[in-house]
């Protein structure tokens, strides 16, 4: 059987078309600037988006990894959450890299940074305290959309005590579709966004840092100084683009087959639907039951990352189509009723 993989966004494979896109791909060298499929991604990001430049990197994780670095020096700090991506699972590069020192704030349960405690763990100017300077945020968060009027709330902070605000916006789109509002509308509120293309949008590789002309040029120096520039990537930027043209509408798909696995799963006797967000599930499995699940799982070629804790994820995407979502939830039920 073909597997249905549900272990999350990252897993999607190209489509035909996608691949025709990058065969024709017109390309150059990056490094000197001259690729013209990269640079029409960037200028094309960046203008949708609402800012000056932008730059492509290899991964989600370089994309936010520069703009710390280029927000931020030595001795600075940057607020964000306990749960997030830059913080829990980038490797700390921003302390690796650059000496920056996170200040991790525990999550409220709608995804947002509670904007009292920010406010409180933000550094007086003192030459005992790192130099806070930056807030990130994070959009989608566990498949949660960040509400518009919290955006603009944790804007006017950052504007009161003079602190930069990035979005690891690595679901930006998810995060849109769900909305119904275009990306910029999220992106308004932000100095600098990662936007990531090889999750939900389907590319095989490649995000984009969007800022200021200033900041950018800073990011290009730091994407060098850690091997992220590539010469022809426009092979690479022209399934991003091909993305963005064919696959944000679909989106809502992925959200309407997350919420119907969810829906198929509820009542399940040993399997707990805790929430449900955009194209995003989570199940609390009893720990004892883990492996037995994971086996009957595999044997059903339905891929889902099972670990030591009762939290599973299931997580939809191009790749999953109605009858893959079908299968899923017959193999739960078959293992509910073991």
């Amino acid at each position: 059987m073909t597997p249905i993989d549900l272990r999350s966004d990252t897993v999607t494979r190209p489509t035909a078309a996608m691949r025709e896109a990058m065969a024709r791909a017109e390309v150059g060298d990056d490094v000197y600037g001259e690729d013209p499929t990269v640079n029409a991604l960037q200028e094309r990001l960046a203008g949708e988006l609402g800012f000056e430049a932008g730059l492509f990197a290899p991964s989600g994780t370089q994309a936010n990894l520069l703009g710390l670095l280029s927000h931020c020096q030595r001795g600075d700090e940057y607020l964000v959450g306990m749960d997030a991506h830059t913080y829990k699972y980038e490797g700390g590069g921003a302390a690796v890299f650059g000496s920056i020192q996170p200040q991790p704030v525990l999550h409220a349960a709608d995804g947002t940074l509670p904007l009292d405690v920010v406010a409180q763990v933000i550094k007086p100017r003192d030459p005992h305290f790192a130099r806070t300077r930056l807030l990130c945020l994070e959009n989608t968060w566990h498949g949660r959309a960040l509400p518009h009027a919290y955006l603009r709330e944790a804007r006017a902070l950052c504007d009161r005590h003079g602190l930069a605000l990035h979005l690891d916006g690595a679901r930006l789109y998810n995060a849109a579709v769900a909305d119904g509002v275009a990306p910029r509308e999220i992106a308004c509120h932000f100095d600098s966004v990662s936007v990531c293309l090889s999750k939900g949008l389907g590319a095989p590789v490649g995000s984009v840092l969007l800022g200021t002309r200033a900041l950018i040029d800073e990011a290009r120096r730091w994407r060098k100084v850690a091997g992220g520039g590539m010469r022809q990537a426009g092979i690479l930027a022209a399934a991003c683009l091909h993305a963005l043209d064919h696959h944000v509408a679909r989106l809502a798909d992925d959200h309407r087959r997350a919420a119907e696995l969810a829906a198929g799963l509820r009542g399940l006797p040993g399997i707990d639907v805790v929430a449900q967000h955009t194209n995003m599930v989570f199940l609390d499995i009893p720990a004892p039951r883990l492996a037995a699940l994971k086996q009957h799982l595999d044997a059903a070629a339905v891929r889902v990352s099972i670990g030591y804790t009762p939290r599973v994820r299931l997580v939809t995407h191009l790749d999953v189509d109605d009858a893959g979502i079908a299968r899923a939830i017959a193999a739960f039920r078959s293992f509910a009723v073991e």
